[in-house]
């Protein structure tokens, strides 16, 4: 039985199968086989959400299955019920179970007890393993690789980050620097991580909590909107901490090739200017398409394994 609660959850050759896979369900467009025909996939939203809930709404019924979907008062959870009986009983009815819950993951690997139905983690308080794979479907699809790239994040250490720290850092030669404000950096445990895998793989990393000196040449420049979905900061002065990390135009100075990269939803004139957001650089747009390409290859993955290509230079990290 496959689960994604993590990016940790996915072998080398899964995290490059499956980012390969949603780069080939983008080239190929929007038909061809139907590899979950019969299958039933349950959608559980218990926090806002339009690009992940919609892209495996869409997903899924792409592939051939169908759907059954939850807002946040539908499940027994609210009246008291474990979340091993709820994980139990519903995978005797389901065969995927794809749900966002902003709170500890811990909820998800009681669902996963079972060997029945396979439980995906559209976005936790911690991680957000499902955009890291879209990331690195977008970057595969614009370099043809993602072996070597140089990527900057600015902004908070949030469950974006931490997902593409844990997922970057696994290929070879990658570089990954995150720029981050005092006080809201990556959590300790996700920073080791992703030390040790660039050790291990033979990739970079590093974060800074200021502006200074910032490396040329990226390859890509990434933001994400300053208050992250579905939580609060509790410092009133968190505006002011955070305005020195504002993506601008003049950070192309120095990396004029960069791509820009951001998971939405944005506030233009928060996190990034608008003329970024909306300029020639921007892959904000196309790289949230991708959300459905890569939940493709997710639920395919899934309920089928591995499937593909290598990728587009037949290498896996």
């Amino acid at each position: 039985m496959r689960h994604l609660i993590s990016v940790d959850d996915l072998s080398d050759e899964d995290l490059w199968s499956v980012v390969a896979r949603g780069a080939q369900f983008s080239a190929d467009g929007r038909g061809g086989a139907r590899p979950l025909e019969g299958d039933v996939v349950g959608i559980y939203f218990s926090k806002t959400s339009t690009r992940t809930r919609t892209a495996f709404s869409a997903g899924a019924l792409r592939l051939g299955a169908q759907i059954v979907s939850y807002g946040p008062g539908d499940l027994q959870l609210n009246t008291g019920e474990s979340s091993e009986d709820t994980g139990r009983v519903m995978s005797g009815m389901l065969d995927v179970l794809v749900a966002r819950t902003a709170d500890d993951p811990a909820e998800m690997r009681a669902w996963a007890a079972q060997n029945r139905m396979s439980v995906v983690n559209a976005m936790s308080a911690d991680e957000h393993p499902t955009q890291a794979l879209t990331d690195l479907t977008t970057l595969l699809q614009q370099f043809g690789r993602i072996e070597g790239l140089r990527v900057l994040y600015i902004g908070e250490g949030n469950n974006t980050a931490s997902a593409l720290a844990l997922a970057l850092t696994r290929f070879p030669g990658a570089e990954l620097e995150l720029r981050t404000p005092p006080g809201y950096g990556l959590e300790d445990r996700f920073r080791k991580r992703a030390e040790e895998q660039a050790a291990h793989y033979g990739s970079r990393f590093r974060e800074r909590h200021d502006m200074a000196g910032l490396p040329a040449g990226q390859d890509a420049i990434y933001t994400t909107r300053w208050q992250t979905t579905g939580s609060t900061k509790p410092d009133p002065d968190w505006r002011r901490i955070f305005a020195p990390f504002q993506v601008t135009r003049a950070l192309w100075e120095d990396s004029p090739k960069a791509v820009f990269l951001h998971d939405l939803p944005a506030h233009r004139g928060d996190e990034v200017t608008a003329d970024v957001l909306d300029g020639p650089a921007s892959l904000a747009f196309g790289q949230a398409e991708n959300k459905m390409h890569s939940a493709m290859a997710v639920l395919e993955w899934c309920r089928r394994g591995p499937v593909g290509p290598g990728g587009a230079d037949g290498r896996q990290p």
